[in-house]
């Protein structure tokens, strides 16, 4: 059983690449189940990407190269996620959030009195990795090889280039290793930080492996980079709706609902894949056993049969239905973090300046599949 046209579409192509969330709402109203070569089936609408999301075991999160936890599937999900969710939940985030302030508001200090400032690259990207090694109790200056790791992944997943890839896995597990090791080295006397807490996890009665470490803190790195991506949107939204910048520097305690609210109508993560366990049929279409599917959160997030006014912020909106995150089992584990990290980071921003905005003759430069956030935005604060 299969139904595969020659190609609906590609998302490679400028017109694309151009404005992702146009294509993608384009798309979803013309072809909202469509067949590619550089994606195999992509899903435009929210309520089939739900009904993927509700079945996980139709459609299997497996990836082929190990990725804890969220490229594995049952039973082996959920030991995994169990063991990892102490360093992730509320109150690790309550001890985490004084660390991650002083992070914010030194990176807010470092930008402050320039003519202008490009945000993603003064900013948004060393702030939220800089936070990535406070928690994981690397040194700081990591941040910019994190920096230059993460842009090469997404060049080498936009390119499909494997050569690439394999490299750049290879560097990320050096960095790694070099942490892992000097905690053995230093035995009793290791830090007493995340890392070296890993090192000592069990699941099922065995201890993590050097490899699982490596694939659970390579997933929280690429994670950081979509962290940094959606600070960087929310920060040009508020640089072109002035109003509504005032309004939450008068009332910073409607920001967490705001940042939702902003990212669903211009998210950081185009989409994540899933595999055909079965022959299905989804919108008319026959996919087969084994076939790819792209779920394209952003089209999701932005479709008119699920969100009245879809592309139009709404800080009063319900957010029940709101895909940022993900749902079901495969839900973005590190949830409390990432909001975490937006909020405080917009928090310190709005707290020190008076106002910010868009340099007229610099337009803010966006980064292409499978990021939807920005190379560059230059800014004007006072």
């Amino acid at each position: 059983m299969s139904d595969k046209p020659t190609s609906d579409w590609n998302p490679q192509v400028d017109s694309v690449l151009r404005d992702q969330r146009r294509a993608y709402d384009e798309m979803r109203e013309r072809c909202p189940v469509a067949h590619g070569d550089f994606l195999g089936w992509s899903l435009f609408k929210h309520d089939d990407i739900e009904g993927v999301l509700a079945d996980p075991e139709t459609y299997s999160s497996a990836s082929r190269h190990r990725a804890i936890p969220n490229g594995m599937d049952e039973p082996e999900h959920t030991p995994y996620r169990a063991v990892l969710d102490p360093y992730l939940d509320a109150d690790a985030m309550t001890v985490f959030e004084l660390h991650c302030r002083e992070i914010a508001a030194d990176s807010v200090r470092s930008i402050l009195g320039r003519d202008r400032v490009d945000i993603v690259a003064d900013f948004t990207e060393p702030f939220s990795l800089k936070s990535l090694c406070a928690l994981l109790g690397w040194p700081l200056e990591t941040w910019n090889q994190l920096r230059g790791w993460s842009h090469g992944n997404q060049q080498a997943a936009f390119s499909r280039d494997r050569a690439a890839g394999k490299s750049l896995a290879a560097e990320y597990t050096g960095f790694v290793m070099k942490e892992l090791d000097l905690r053995r080295k230093a035995g009793a006397n290791a830090s007493d930080d995340l890392t070296s807490s890993l090192m000592t996890a069990e699941v099922e009665g065995g201890r993590l492996s050097a490899e699982d470490i490596v694939s659970i803190l390579r997933n929280w790195t690429a994670g950081h980079g979509t962290v940094a991506a959606g600070i960087g949107l929310v920060i040009l939204y508020l640089a072109e709706h002035d109003e509504v910048q005032r309004q939450l520097r008068n009332d910073p305690a409607l920001l967490p609902a705001a940042i939702d609210e902003m990212l669903r109508v211009d998210g950081p993560l185009v989409a994540n894949r899933r595999t055909a366990t079965r022959d299905v049929e989804i919108g008319g279409r026959k996919i087969a056993a084994g076939d790819k599917l792209t779920l394209m959160w952003i089209a999701a997030n932005r479709d008119p049969k699920t969100f009245d006014d879809a592309t139009e912020v709404r800080l009063d909106r319900d957010p029940a239905e709101n895909l940022l995150f993900g749902r079901g089992i495969h839900a973005c584990q590190g949830i409390r973090l990432a909001r975490l990290e937006m909020r405080v980071a917009i928090e310190e921003l709005l707290a020190q300046t008076n106002r910010f905005e868009l340099v007229a003759t610099e337009s803010p430069k966006r980064d292409v599949y499978p990021s939807n956030g920005l190379g560059t935005m230059t800014l004007r604060l006072s």
